[in-house]
């Protein structure tokens, strides 16, 4: 099942036999069972998958991706994970054995999958990683029960303002991450069971045409549910909450020289089983 945020309204995305999508209105297919708003849907989340089940093609409409918000569109908590795949933290300095440095993307960086992207400096950085949200409360969760508590996987960007983020004897990671759309999901949530193996996705993104990363989930030191693990250990994870999993090798800032994103380039990122999002990049104030 696909879930989206089509204009600020719950859809489910389904295909038509020509191949296509459409998206059907959860709140009007649903008689008002469900409600409209795409962050209620996470409470009620297993009595809305077993309803959603039966949905077809025929019940929906056709819509534009650009019109598409944040799946996801107001977690109670955001979760990102640093230094998750051992290339990466090879690249950025620190061992292989290192535990996930473990932060927060503030919920205001959330965008949709198709945003433009105000540049705050000149040391913009990329990093695409899967993100998973949570479909009940979970605490003290055990591995083999972990999967239970995902609703689904969906694409994003983890984009960092590199000066702020690194300066400093106390660097600020949250806030230089958190900048107006640098957090943009989509282009929907995808359940786990749609995937022949969801821990194995292969994710890349490009930036001005060139692949600038390009890597498996399946690298990741520490996987999906092992990071519920060790997360629900600490704090209660609630439904609709975010995980930012990391990123693989070949940020910017890891380059010699460095590369940082610049004004009037594109990003494109993507993830196999869930589709692309693409970042537009203007100057401040928005000029290309």
């Amino acid at each position: 099942m696909r879930t989206a945020n089509l204009k600020g309204r719950l859809v489910v995305v389904v295909s038509d036999t020509a191949g296509g999508d459409t998206a059907v209105d959860v709140a009007e297919a649903s008689g008002g069972r469900f409600a409209a708003d795409p962050q209620e849907v996470f409470a009620e989340w297993d009595a809305f998958r077993d309803w959603a089940a039966g949905l077809d093609a025929a019940q929906g409409a056709p819509f534009a991706v650009e019109d598409l918000g944040p799946p996801v569109p107001r977690p109670s908590q955001v979760f990102a994970i640093g230094i998750n795949y051992a290339e990466h933290a090879a690249e950025a300095g620190y061992p292989p054995e290192s535990a996930p440095v473990t932060f927060t993307k503030f919920p205001s960086c959330l965008a949709g999958p198709v945003s433009d992207v105000e540049l705050p400096s000149e040391t913009v950085d990329w990093e695409v990683e899967a993100v998973v949200a949570i479909s009940r409360d979970a605490y003290r969760v055990r591995r083999e029960d972990a999967w239970d508590h995902v609703a689904g996987i969906t694409l994003g960007q983890d984009l960092s303002e590199r000066t702020a983020q690194l300066a400093g004897a106390k660097p600020q990671f949250s806030l230089a991450k958190s900048h107006a759309n640098f957090g943009p999901t989509g282009p929907w949530l995808v359940t786990p069971d749609a995937f022949g193996d969801p821990s194995d996705l292969a994710i890349s993104c490009s930036l001005a045409g060139e692949t600038v990363q390009s890597a498996r989930t399946s690298a990741m030191i520490y996987d999906v549910p092992e990071l519920v693990v060790r997360l629900s250990r600490v704090c209660r994870l609630f439904p609709g909450d975010l995980v930012f999993t990391g990123t693989p090798p070949g940020v910017g800032n890891a380059r010699t020289p460095k590369r940082f994103v610049r004004p009037g380039e594109v990003l494109v990122s993507e993830l196999e089983g869930v589709g692309s999002i693409t970042q537009r990049f203007v100057a401040a104030g928005g000029a290309p």
